[in-house]
């Protein structure tokens, strides 16, 4: 059974400390902010544990949204496009790497 609401995580991949605490600072200083404007119901920043066979540190930020119709919405329309392209401008050329998943909240 489930309650209808869309999970939507962004992980980011950093080799280096600088440019991860300057992408945690950038979601802080409004880009979560941002996201929730334009349709989630809450967003968190996660630091994700490091392990010995991969040093990479890795930022995962945490949405949902109240459905996949209001997920679709926000996916398609023009702030998300904004918003990954602030991204992309930002750290795309950084050596950042990003994956983005969907799945359903039970």
């Amino acid at each position: 059974m489930t309650n209808g609401k869309i999970f939507y995580a962004v992980t980011a991949k950093f080799s280096d400390e600088g440019i991860a605490q300057e992408y945690i600072g950038w979601l802080e200083s409004g880009h979560v902010k941002a996201v929730k404007r334009a349709g989630a119901i809450s967003g968190d920043i996660v630091v994700i544990d490091r392990n010995e066979s991969d040093d990479a540190i890795r930022v995962e930020t945490l949405y949902v949204f109240g459905s996949r119709a209001e997920f679709k919405s926000y996916d398609k329309g023009p702030e998300a496009r904004k918003l990954r392209a602030d991204g992309m401008q930002r750290f795309g050329d950084r050596g950042v790497t990003f994956e983005r998943r969907t799945g359903e909240v039970i």
